[in-house]
C-alpha cells in the first residue's frame, strides 16, 4: 500500500534530508511540506493524511501544541534535536521519535512501524479486491493472485486460474493490497509472497515465471520476507 504523508519542519536542511529520505521509499507519497504548525493544522482539517513527520520547535504553534490542540487521525513520527520531549511524545501516542541528526536506516525503522500497522489493519478486514475490467468490477481474492505485471497502459493480474487486464495503476493497487501479502518488486511487477517458489540473487520464481527484483525495491522486499 501507499502511505500518504506530510512533513512539518522549519529547518531547511532538516526538511531537505526528510524529503530525500521519503522519496527513497516507494511506498511513501509526500503530499506536502509545512514550515509551521498553524499551516499544518489548517491542512489537516480538510485533508486526509496517513503519516506526519513532525518537528517540535516550529514557530508559534509547536509540534506538541499541535498534537494537543486537535484530534490527529494520522500516525505521527516526531523529528527533533531535543530528547527531553520523548516522554511527552509517547504520552500523545506518537508512533516513533527520531532524534536529529537521524540516519536513513533509523528513518526506515520508524516508517516500517507505520507500514506494519497499516498492513495489519487492512489484512484483518479484507481478503479481496475489486478490479475494474472492461465494463464491470471483478472480485479477486488476494490468495488467488500469483503476480501483477505492467504492460504499457494495462496491468495484467495473473491469478491461479485466470488472467485479468485492468487500467488501474500500480499506485491504485498498492493502496488497496497490503504489501505484506502482495508487494512491489520492480517498476513493472508486484508478486504474491506466499506464491513464491524460489528466490535467486535478483530473481523470483512463481510457477514458470521469472521476475526480476530491481534495486529500488530490493531492500523493502527482503525485509518483508526476512525470517526471525
Amino acid at each position: 500500500m501507499v502511505i500518504n504523508c506530510i512533513i512539518v519542519e522549519d529547518e531547511p536542511l532538516a526538511l531537505e534530508r526528510a524529503e530525500n529520505y521519503v522519496r527513497k521509499l516507494p511506498w511513501l507519497n509526500l503530499l506536502g511540506t509545512f514550515n509551521n504548525g498553524i499551516d499544518a493544522l489548517v491542512y489537516l482539517k480538510s485533508n486526509s493524511v496517513d503519516l506526519m513527520f513532525l518537528d517540535i520547535n516550529i514557530g508559534e504553534l509547536t509540534g506538541i501544541q499541535l498534537l494537543e490542540s486537535t484530534k490527529i487521525n494520522s500516525q505521527v513520527i516526531i523529528t527533533t534535536a531535543y530528547q527531553e520531549y520523548a516522554l511527552k511524545g509517547y504520552e500523545l501516542n506518537v508512533t516513533d521519535y527520531l532524534l536529529k541528526p537521524y540516519t536513513f536506516e533509523r528513518f526506515v525503522q520508524a516508517v516500517d512501524k507505520v507500514k506494519s500497522d497499516f498492513d495489519k489493519e487492512i489484512s484483518l478486514v479484507k481478503n479481496h479486491i475489486f478490479i475494474k475490467t472492461e465494463y464491470r468490477l471483478e472480485k479477486i481474492l488476494f490468495d488467488d493472485i500469483l503476480y501483477i505485471e505492467g504492460m504499457r497502459d494495462y496491468r495484467s493480474i495473473q491469478c491461479v486460474n485466470k488472467r485479468i487486464m485492468t487500467l488501474q495503476t500500480f499506485i491504485d493497487l498498492e493502496k488497496e493490497i497490503p504489501s505484506s501479502i502482495i508487494c512491489r518488486v520492480h517498476k513493472s511487477y508486484m508478486v504474491s509472497l506466499n506464491k513464491i517458489e524460489s528466490i535467486g540473487r535478483d530473481q523470483i520464481k512463481i510457477k514458470d515465471k521469472y521476475i526480476s527484483i530491481s534495486d529500488t525495491y530490493k531492500k523493502s522486499f527482503f525485509e518483508l520476507i526476512k525470517t526471525p
